[in-house]
């Protein structure tokens, strides 16, 4: 499969390349990347084929986007699919004034939760205005989650489907936007808002991994049903599946327990009998799933998005999906290449 392949959004007829581009890093998200490497990440990816570019106003307090902007400014317009997110906005501060956590030295506007109906037809303006282009083709309400919002998590998120969503669906009707949904990193949160909701795609980070196939059992069949198109970052469960099960491996954020390591292991010896990358794996694995419309893994180097590609375009042989699932190392019911 090439990184490049067309394909089509399900309900509003939008054609990607299947590995889209994650734009956290042009945030400087945990480290600085200079204009300069922003810019020819942006040109090298386009150079490989890749059309689908996702970022939000919250990484880098608005810097991924006026990065991204920037870098496809000049690019036709009718070539290349925008996704963004709403949920917060931003007002300008001083940089000493702000807590920038995870993102170094963005931009200087602090941000604040939003997810009113003002606020999110505020906040697609205040997108288009960052990014400097002249629409926005998904709209994905941002981080309606328990890992976000914590106990408030449900007033949160009811607050935002009467609010958020209704302002999208309405953006939608106008054809403001193409396609609309939230992201999150939380099945259950997703599969919520498609009952609630008339969304067309969603973006979900982690949930449907190589090691993860839970979604397998009710939300990915809705999904299928309704047409759902779903994105899917965090492939690598946040590290272990591409660094594999070293000690102090990255599992969901945090170091993987005995249990996870063991299982990156068992999976790693099959990888070793077929001489398949652990990264080709991980990545084929989430793609071949029918509702899966594409995949954006995270990069902050042109050597990490060449190896991205290089890994996903890896010839593997339909004999190493076989022995996975004969060693129940994978569900017996997951779609593979």
């Amino acid at each position: 499969m090439q990184a490049s392949q067309k394909r089509t959004w399900s309900r509003s007829g939008i054609q990607t390349s299947v590995m889209g581009f994650g734009a956290a890093q042009l945030g400087n998200f945990m480290a600085p990347i200079s204009e300069e490497t922003a810019a020819e990440l942006i040109q090298v990816t386009w150079n490989a084929g890749i059309r689908f570019f996702d970022t939000a106003p919250s990484y880098g307090h608005g810097l991924s986007e006026a990065r991204l902007g920037q870098g496809l400014r000049w690019k036709p317009r009718d070539q290349f699919v925008l996704s963004t997110k709403v949920g917060r906005l931003l007002s300008p501060r001083r940089r000493e004034e702000i807590d920038f956590g995870c993102w170094i030295k963005g931009l200087p506007f602090e941000w604040r939760f939003d997810y009113s109906y003002d606020g999110t037809m505020r906040s697609i303006e205040d997108s288009l205005q960052r990014t400097g282009l002249e629409r926005i083709d998904v709209a994905l309400i941002h981080e309606v989650d328990v890992y976000t919002h914590g106990a408030e998590q449900p007033e949160v998120f009811n607050y935002a489907m009467n609010g958020a969503g209704k302002a999208l669906l309405e953006l939608r009707d106008q054809g403001v936007v193409k396609s609309i949904g939230i992201g999150v990193n939380e099945s259950d949160v997703a599969h919520e808002a498609i009952r609630r909701i008339d969304f067309d795609c969603l973006l979900l980070a982690g949930r449907y991994t190589l090691i993860e196939q839970d979604t397998l059992n009710d939300f990915l069949p809705q999904c299928e049903a309704q047409g759902v198109s779903l994105i899917v970052g965090g492939g690598f469960n946040s590290g272990i599946l591409a660094t594999g099960a070293i000690p102090g491996a990255r599992y969901n954020y945090a170091p993987a327990d005995a249990e996870i390591l063991e299982h990156v292991s068992r999976i790693e010896a099959v990888c070793h009998d077929f001489d398949v990358p652990l990264k080709s794996a991980a990545l084929q694995f989430i793609a071949a799933h029918p509702a899966v419309i594409n995949i954006i893994p995270g990069v902050r180097s042109i050597q990490q998005l060449s190896e991205n590609i290089i890994t996903f375009e890896r010839e593997i042989p339909d004999e190493f999906w076989h022995e996975l699932k004969r060693k129940s190392l994978i569900r017996a019911d997951a779609p593979t290449p």
